[in-house]
């Protein structure tokens, strides 16, 4: 099954490997924002980004670096309120016109339960006369810990004493991936915890329905074998999974995985450059697929001008980076 991949990092639009003798990916930077945590294709020439720190999506064009074109904010569409308003999104996936969205339903880095941080729930892309605008559809859902901690066959996992922990610490709770399936269900992926030294993956049956009010229905867990490594983001391409992966405390670097599912065995994609970087989301373009896909990095913590990233208090001067990956066997 496994074969050789010829992976190359690229910037923008420029479709070219990298030059002989050239060990450092070119990267592109995006302004507006630092903690670059979910996003998604709009079209061919947009994306959409979130920021684990707020509750703002940004617009941002693929061949075009610098601020967004457009804010929107849902922080009263997602009912934010109390002091501490961080929602702490960290995954998106597009199914048509519809993008779910999730926070990681963990608590802060303290291990303090915030509610905010508790949210599932979807937007629309609307696009006409060269015109992109985002609409709220549905409800959020606050009650994904519950069903979660209720779903006997989850019981062995112990969600429930691992959501009283911060979210770096060992077996605690933190939800980073969510992708779409063939059969219309989402997979959440975690980031932690890491069951038996495997990520865990937990379906969800009725998106649709959990949107409208409904309570979720939630399918057999799975445990992918990503050499300890729990799940930073999920992606669904050209009929495989690609799995960013990265430590659940944040030491050592991201790798990605292709996945074909099931009781397949994940393949390491090799040769990707990405130290340095701190990926967190992968966005896959309309006919593009796997060969060629960005990769976007979390860099809140990255020291700008001697201060961290999100400790900028100049928003127009917080930035994350992104590269593209292209593969081709």
């Amino acid at each position: 099954m496994c074969s050789r991949w010829l992976v190359w990092l690229v910037v923008a639009s420029a479709v070219a490997p990298l030059s002989a003798g050239e060990d450092e990916p070119r990267i592109q930077e995006h302004f507006g924002l630092c903690d670059a945590s979910a996003a998604v294709a709009v079209d061919a020439e947009h994306f959409l980004v979130a920021s684990d720190e707020d509750s703002r999506l940004c617009l941002y064009r693929v061949d075009h670096p610098g601020p967004p074109e457009q804010v929107f904010d849902l922080g009263e569409f997602l009912r934010i309120g109390g002091e501490h308003p961080e929602t702490d999104l960290e995954a998106a996936t597009r199914v048509g016109e519809r993008v779910y969205w999730v926070t990681s339903h963990g608590r802060n880095i303290a291990g303090k339960k915030r509610q905010n941080r508790c949210r599932f729930f979807a937007t629309l892309i609307k696009q006409a006369e060269g015109r992109i605008w985002i609409e709220p559809e549905g409800q959020p859902y606050v009650r994904l810990l519950e069903d979660l901690f209720s779903e006997p066959s989850l019981k062995p996992y112990g969600l429930k004493a691992a959501a009283k922990k911060a979210p770096k610490e060992p077996d605690a709770l933190n939800i980073e991936g969510l992708v779409g399936t063939p059969e219309g269900h989402l997979w959440i992926g975690f980031r932690n915890p890491i069951p038996h030294g495997r990520a865990l993956i937990v379906p969800l049956l009725n998106p649709a329905a959990v949107i409208a009010g409904q309570r979720a229905r939630l399918g057999q867990a799975m445990e992918v074998d990503l050499g300890g490594l729990g799940i930073r983001d999920l992606g669904f391409a050209d009929g495989r999974y690609l799995i960013v992966a990265g430590h659940y405390d944040g030491r050592g670097h991201g790798r990605l995985f292709l996945w074909d599912g099931g009781a397949s065995v994940p393949e390491k994609i090799e040769h990707t450059h990405l130290k340095g970087l701190n990926p967190e989301a992968v966005i896959f373009y309309p006919g593009q697929g796997l060969r060629h896909f960005q990769l976007l990095s979390d860099d809140g913590n990255r020291e700008i001008d001697g201060c961290r990233c999100k400790d900028l208090k100049d928003r127009s001067q917080q930035r994350f980076r992104s590269v593209w990956i292209g593969t081709e066997k």
